[in-house]
């Protein structure tokens, strides 16, 4: 491996996961119910989080819903190319916190493996633009509270239909 290549693995976290759901159908749960499957401990607002949506084009907004109708932003959606992959900007700091100078970027790729089974690929990058807060935050996304359980709660998502 390159060390360009050991740098860029060592600053993004990845996960891989086969969910039993057409590729349609993952993109669209992942996309349009996030809500549904996003859990409510992971929001950033004051208030509970009712609802986690994005907006399905290039350049919209990604954000959560509280419970008392407030708004609280994420990211942008950066690549949207519906059913296969969508990028997302996470502009989320260390303190949990909306910071519209850092932008790191989520990645998840739908690759269909059959007509009721989809690979569900995702990259968290650019971690290094944490500073010296990196390797804190990379492990947090490689823990199994992180993308791990995300990923966990949206293919069982996909499961229930």
């Amino acid at each position: 491996m390159s060390a360009t290549a050991e740098a860029r693995q060592e600053s993004s976290v990845t996960k891989e996961l086969v969910i039993e759901a057409p590729q349609e159908r993952a993109f669209r749960v992942f996309t349009e119910k996030m809500g549904a499957w996003w859990p409510g401990s992971h929001h950033i607002g004051k208030s509970p989080m009712k609802d986690a949506l994005l907006d399905p084009r290039v350049g919209g907004r990604w954000y959560e819903v509280g419970e008392d109708g407030s708004t609280c932003d994420w990211g942008k959606v950066l690549v949207w190319e519906p059913p296969r992959r969508v990028v997302l900007s996470w502009q989320i700091s260390a303190a949990w916190t909306f910071d519209p100078a850092l932008v790191t970027e989520l990645e998840v790729r739908f690759i269909p493996e059959g007509p009721q089974r989809t690979r569900v690929q995702l990259e968290h990058r650019n971690l290094e633009r944490y500073g010296p807060q990196a390797e804190a935050l990379r492990q947090r996304f490689e823990s199994a509270g992180g993308w791990s359980l995300l990923l966990a709660s949206f293919a069982a998502t996909c499961r229930a239909g």
